[in-house]
């Protein structure tokens, strides 16, 4: 499998990685046609372990190169990672404030005021939230294409399939709700796998800009790994807080962080 993406166009490559991680959240939405429901525990679980994958992946597959590399360039090497991880964090922020949306589990508007219904308002948060996560798989197949000191196509793969299997719990976390609402099978699942098809768009885009502006890659990896952070603290941690015992969604949290962490040095 590492020949085959090594002797890819990066593009290409961050497009079917980015292809991979859509069809895991199209998926895992799909769990809405046997389940109408699902167990506030296991929802509180699965949203831990995206938490713990998304935080793993921020620092063994972004930060961690992108640090590596600012010392290579001979810049500070604190300096890039710093201002690239609160621009990402800071611009989702911004997003989170000017783009209309809502959450599954809230009847609150975020946002700019607005009349769009209520499943384009869905679709919005959640397509805002994965984001990050094609940016950050399009960057790590640029930057290993490009040959930058501390990327590798191994590590890039393993991304993407960490970030692929913490979609799968991601996609039914969406579509199963919002059955319970009484909203129809098929638009639920509609409305979940939605949420994934921004991620090729992203991860095509990160791979351009990692190849193209080479000089500015360690604040790209950073700015997707503050991006990621930003969703972790701001949506996943407290939307996994739903119950009085949190132990399910913590233990989740750290079997995803080991699983991307195992990946990543397994395979980068």
């Amino acid at each position: 499998m590492l020949e085959f993406f090594e002797n890819l166009n990066p593009v290409i490559a961050a497009l079917i990685g980015t292809l991979f991680t859509y069809s895991m959240t199209a998926l895992g939405a799909g769990m809405v046609f046997p389940f109408k429901k699902i167990n506030q525990s296991l929802l509180n679980g699965m949203l831990g372990f995206s938490a713990g994958v998304m935080i793993a992946a921020s620092f063994w597959s972004l930060l961690s190169p992108a640090i590596e590399l600012a010392t290579v360039n001979g810049d500070t090497p604190w300096v890039p990672a710093l201002i690239g991880f609160l621009a990402g964090g800071a611009f989702l922020m911004l997003v989170d404030k000017l783009l209309p949306h809502l959450h599954v589990e809230s009847n609150h508007k975020e946002g700019l005021s607005s009349s769009w219904q209520r499943s384009v308002l869905l679709v919005l948060a959640i397509t805002l939230h994965n984001i990050p996560e094609g940016l950050a798989v399009g960057v790590a197949f640029g930057a290993a294409a490009a040959g930058m000191p501390g990327a590798s196509i191994g590590a890039a793969i393993a991304l993407a399939i960490g970030i692929g299997i913490q979609n799968f719990p991601e996609g039914a976390a969406v579509s199963i709700p919002l059955r319970r609402e009484k909203m129809s099978v098929w638009k639920s699942f509609m409305i979940g796998q939605y949420s994934g098809i921004v991620e090729p768009i992203a991860g095509v885009l990160g791979a351009f800009l990692a190849i193209s502006m080479r000089n500015f890659l360690p604040y790209a990896l950073s700015f997707a790994a503050g991006a990621m952070i930003y969703v972790v603290i701001e949506e996943l941690i407290p939307e996994s807080q739903m119950l009085k015992t949190t132990k399910i969604a913590t233990i989740g949290a750290m079997f995803g962080f080991a699983i991307m962490m195992l990946l990543d040095v397994a395979l980068g």
